[in-house]
C-alpha cells in the first residue's frame, strides 16, 4: 500500500525529506506558509489539510512553530513525528497535546545534517508511536533508530551531543579568528587538526579529569585568554565562558570563596 505523509515546513531539511519520500514512491502533502510545495509534492493550504487523512505527519519546521503546527493539525492526523529541534521538555509537552487528542506521537531528533543524506539522514526516535514511525519510514529508505522510552529522551541525546559538537566548533572558529587576527592562523590550524587526529578512547577522561584537576591554573590561563582577544579586537565569547566555567569547578579558586 501506498503510504501518504505530510511534511510540515518545507525549508532546507523538510523539503530534501519530501523530496526522498516522493522519490521513494509515497503520497507527499507539503504546508509551509512561506515555501510553496514543489516537485511533486502536494500543495495544502494548513496543517489540517496537509494532515487530513496521511498514514503519518512529518513537522519540521522549527521549534519555535512545533507546538502552534500540532495544535493546528493534530485533529485530522493519525500519526505525528516531531522532527525540530527542540529541548525535551517542549517534546514532553509535544506528546501531551497529541496525546490529549488520541494520536500517537513520537519524538525523532535529526542526528547529522540533512543536505547530502535526505531520507538517510542518521535519526533517533522516542516516545510512543517510535516503532510505528519506524515502521512507515523505513521501507521507503530512512535511516532511523528506535530507543525505547518516553518522547524527549531523542531530543536529549541529540542536544547533548550539540554541547559537545557544536560547543568545539564555537571554540575553533573562535580561535582560528583570534590566530588570523594575530598572523598565526596556518599554525594554529595545524595545531589543531594535529590535536583532532590524535583523539583517542582516553581523551574524553583525560580533558575531564584535567579540568577538574587543574582548574586554579587554567582559570587563570583562560582569563588570559581572553585578555589577549580583547588586544586583537576578537570577540572572546567562548573563552569567557571556558574561564568562567572552569572558575566553578570544585577546586578553583573561585570555588571556595
Amino acid at each position: 500500500m501506498t503510504a501518504t505523509i505530510a511534511v510540515l515546513g518545507l525549508g532546507e531539511a523538510g523539503g530534501a525529506l519530501a523530496r526522498d519520500l516522493l522519490a521513494a514512491g509515497a503520497v507527499v502533502r507539503g504546508y509551509d506558509p512561506a515555501v510553496p510545495a514543489t516537485d511533486g509534492v502536494l500543495d495544502t493550504g494548513s496543517e489540517a489539510e496537509a494532515a487530513d487523512g496521511a498514514d503519518l505527519v512529518l513537522s519540521v519546521n522549527s521549534a519555535s512553530a512545533a507546538v502552534d503546527a500540532l495544535n493546528a493539525g493534530v485533529g485530522t492526523a493519525a500519526l505525528w513525528a516531531d522532527l525540530n529541534t527542540a529541548s525535551p521538555g517542549t517534546k514532553r509537552r509535544l506528546a501531551g497535546i497529541a496525546d490529549s487528542h488520541g494520536v500517537p506521537f513520537a519524538d525523532v531528533a535529526i542526528m547529522a545534517p540533512v543536505p547530502g543524506h535526505g531520507l538517510r539522514v542518521p535519526m533517533l526516535a522516542t516516545g510512543g508511536a517510535a516503532t510505528r514511525v519506524a515502521e512507515l519510514l523505513r521501507p521507503l529508505g530512512a535511516s532511523i533508530e528506535v530507543m525505547a522510552g518516553p518522547a524527549g529522551l531523542a531530543a536529549e541525546r541529540k542536544l547533548l551531543r550539540s554541547v559537545f559538537f557544536k560547543g568545539m566548533a564555537a571554540a575553533v572558529v573562535e580561535a582560528v579568528t583570534a590566530a588570523r587576527a594575530a598572523g598565526c592562523e596556518d599554525w594554529l590550524r595545524e595545531l589543531i587538526e594535529g590535536e583532532l587526529t590524535r583523539a583517542d578512547a582516553t581523551t574524553v577522561e583525560r580533558l575531564v579529569s584535567g579540568s577538574y584537576r587543574h582548574a586554579v591554573r587554567r582559570t587563570a590561563e583562560m582569563a588570559a585568554a581572553s585578555e589577549m582577544l580583547g588586544e586583537l579586537g576578537v570577540p572572546a565569547d567562548v573563552a569567557s565562558a571556558a574561564r568562567d566555567h572552569l572558575a566553578r569547578l570544585p577546586g578553583s579558586t573561585a570555588a571556595q570563596v
